[in-house]
């Protein structure tokens, strides 16, 4: 028997002219990340993309693992190809189908023709299959409202195909199609989720962590590179840009009033990473912010901080809760290393009474005591870059 894997996308679909782009994209993707599973064929027809093992050196797990972590694909079924005749496809049912019905009660049969010559209905084949299927495991039950597991047959162009239960894609957009954007990376838990769902949606992600060394260690700076690998999984490559903000720190906790500390770093912070984005064709600045989750991220604290800058910032969390993002950070795994007690600079030298709703008149006189462009050509010779790939 010979199995496959049948990719599906969703919105990809509605598409007009230009879905070939998208397309493309996304098969420039999967490409890259299933090639490291041997050697398979990879090709698309009827919106779907058919990845094909040629050689019994392929790993077909690894495969649908790889598969599995590319944005644009919303499903995969792991299928087994079979003559299109009756005859073949009964047999392959029976043969094939019953290691994915242990331990389950009741199934479904479902057909779908793609292939209108096939001369029996959707409804009629299916049918046969259930009553296949019963043959072979007469304690199994049909249930068509409410089954535990739904097998399905589709008539293809270039056979039958036979698979119970779907695998869940990462869905969204090929990446690359929506551009590229710097993310702030922190090293906390907001920050990997707010990348994550933006590549999602189809943007190149580069990331830029600030640190504050000696007040931040390298382990601080060893926790965001490893953030920025788990990420790979779903980007397959980052670049991480680090700078220092150290001196700046310093002179903020020397010449300025304390409430505003975090408000004039985060300008600071926003006039660097545009720096950052333009000078690396980053059309958007990517942030974890969620709404009123801490002082710096109220209404009025945000515009402050958007002031300063010329180009669109996107903030994917914005309106979600703490809840809610830890639950997408577990899902794509970089929870538990967001958590490591190692301090960042967003920590350092921290208010006591920070400002939650600044004036951006109070703001812009504290941040005048400094010569704000000095320091920022100053920070801007502390930048290293690190290319992070999927290894």
């Amino acid at each position: 028997m010979t199995e496959v894997l049948l990719c599906k996308y969703g919105e990809l679909i509605l598409k007009g002219a230009n879905r070939s782009y998208f397309e493309g994209l996304l098969m420039k993707e999967l490409k890259s990340r299933v090639r490291r599973a041997g050697n398979f064929d990879i090709y698309k027809a009827q919106s779907t993309i058919y990845i094909e093992p040629q050689d019994e050196s392929c790993d077909l797990d690894m495969a649908l693992d790889a598969a599995s972590h590319v944005f644009g694909i919303v499903t995969i079924d792991r299928a087994c190809v079979a003559e299109k005749n009756l005859e073949s496809i009964l047999a392959t049912a029976k043969e094939y189908l019953p290691q994915f019905m242990q331990g389950v009660r009741s199934f479904k049969a479902d057909a779908r023709r793609a292939d209108k010559t096939f001369p029996l209905t959707s409804p009629e084949l299916a049918a046969e299959i259930g009553a296949a299927l019963l043959e072979v495991m007469p304690r199994l039950k049909v249930d068509l409202f409410n089954p535990e597991i739904v097998v399905r047959v589709e008539i293809r162009e270039r056979g039958a195909y036979l698979h119970a239960g779907q695998f869940k894609g990462a869905g969204g957009m090929p990446l690359g199609s929506s551009g590229r954007g710097l993310l702030l990376l922190s090293g906390g838990i907001d920050s990997p989720v707010a990348g994550f769902m933006m590549a999602k949606r189809g943007v190149t992600l580069e990331a830029l962590h600030f640190e504050s060394f000696p007040y931040t260690s390298e382990r601080a700076r060893e926790k965001v590179l490893e953030l920025a690998h788990i990420l790979c999984e779903y980007c397959t490559r980052i670049k991480v840009h680090v700078i220092s903000l150290t001196h700046i720190q310093e002179e903020l906790r020397d010449k300025c009033d304390e409430d505003y500390f975090t408000l004039l770093l985060r300008r600071y912070m926003m006039v660097l990473a545009e720096r950052v984005a333009r000078r690396n064709k980053c059309g958007a600045l990517i942030t974890g912010e969620s709404l009123a989750q801490v002082a710096s991220q109220t209404m009025r604290a945000i515009s402050v901080t958007d002031a300063v800058v010329n180009m669109p910032v996107f903030r994917p969390c914005i309106g979600l809760d703490k809840e809610e993002i830890v639950a997408i950070a577990r899902k794509i795994g970089t929870f538990d290393t967001s958590i490591l007690p190692y301090e960042d600079c967003c920590t350092v030298f921290t208010p006591r009474h920070p400002r939650t709703r600044p004036e951006l008149e109070r703001v812009i006189a504290e941040e005048n005591k400094l010569d704000f462009a000095a320091l920022c050509d100053e920070a801007m010779e502390t930048l290293n870059t690190y290319d992070i790939t999927l290894e």
